[in-house]
């Protein structure tokens, strides 16, 4: 069995990233273990019934990771500590012990020790510009790259990522059904970076398809985070809405011919 690191930017993004990818593989046998970049600074604070604050953001957010690795079967949860960047534009990319601004070979050192504390077969960080472009998930593509160099052995190394070509053909299927564009996911419109989202599918290598229970799973896990805004937009969805949304789950893999499969990566 393998020892799989999966490098995230925020708590909740496991949930709504790799979280079926984690699931089996632990199902599987196999090690996984999880690295959240940041403190998740700036999500949505919690509330109290009477609309005050019931604890930090950042005591809230931990709690609900703890609450969502424990759903999923993650082994070990590991945090950089780094503060949360925000969006592009923001005020807080500069602020002091942000993510963005981290010095990279320190970030990833961190990493490293990890993998090497775990013997780790496996790392997953993002593509290169972290699916959407949030400074935070950029900052994640170079320092899994650098710690995979890093590491006293090197893992594969596999990007999370989003299927941009997928994605375009429900939105041009909801819209010729009769859905309104302007509130539809439109993949080509400039995400936080100016980019699309995602990544074509010709430069993807893995599509992990999950069955009804690991889609099951994924909800639940999604709503241990059930604190976060974006988050209850999720848990909103129809389930066969749902499904298309998360159902599955896309990777890239630095390295490997090209051309896309829709198999199990860690068979």
């Amino acid at each position: 069995m393998s020892v799989l690191v999966f490098l995230h930017a925020h708590p909740d993004d496991e949930s709504s990233g790799t979280s079926g990818t984690m699931a089996r593989a632990v199902a599987e046998g196999h090690r996984v273990v999880e690295v959240i970049a940041t403190n998740g600074d700036y999500g949505t604070p919690p509330r109290t019934p009477e609309g005050g604050v019931a604890v930090s953001v950042v005591e809230n957010r931990r709690r609900e990771a703890a609450a969502a690795a424990a759903e999923i079967g993650i082994h070990r949860v590991e945090w950089l500590g780094y503060k949360d960047s925000g969006m592009t534009g923001w005020e807080h990319n500069n602020g002091d012990g942000c993510f963005k601004l981290a010095d990279l070979d320190e970030a990833a050192a961190k990493v490293a020790a990890i993998l090497d504390d775990e013997g780790a077969d496996v790392l997953v960080g993002y593509d290169w510009h972290g699916g959407y472009g949030h400074p935070d998930h950029v900052k994640v593509h170079g320092v899994a790259h650098r710690a995979a160099e890093l590491a006293a052995r090197r893992p594969r190394l596999l990007e999370n990522t989003m299927n941009r070509d997928e994605l375009r053909r429900r939105f041009e299927a909801a819209v010729a059904a009769g859905a309104d564009p302007e509130i539809l996911l439109d993949p080509d419109h400039p995400a936080d970076d100016g980019n699309g989202f995602g990544l074509p599918e010709a430069e993807l290598h893995w599509a992990v398809e999950l069955d009804a229970e690991l889609l099951a799973l994924k909800r639940r896990a999604l709503g241990r985070h059930a604190s976060q805004e974006d988050v209850q937009h999720m848990l909103a969805m129809p389930e066969q809405q749902f499904a298309e949304a998360f159902g599955t789950e896309h990777y890239r893999e630095a390295g490997r011919p090209d051309g896309l499969q829709k198999a199990w990566p860690f068979g």
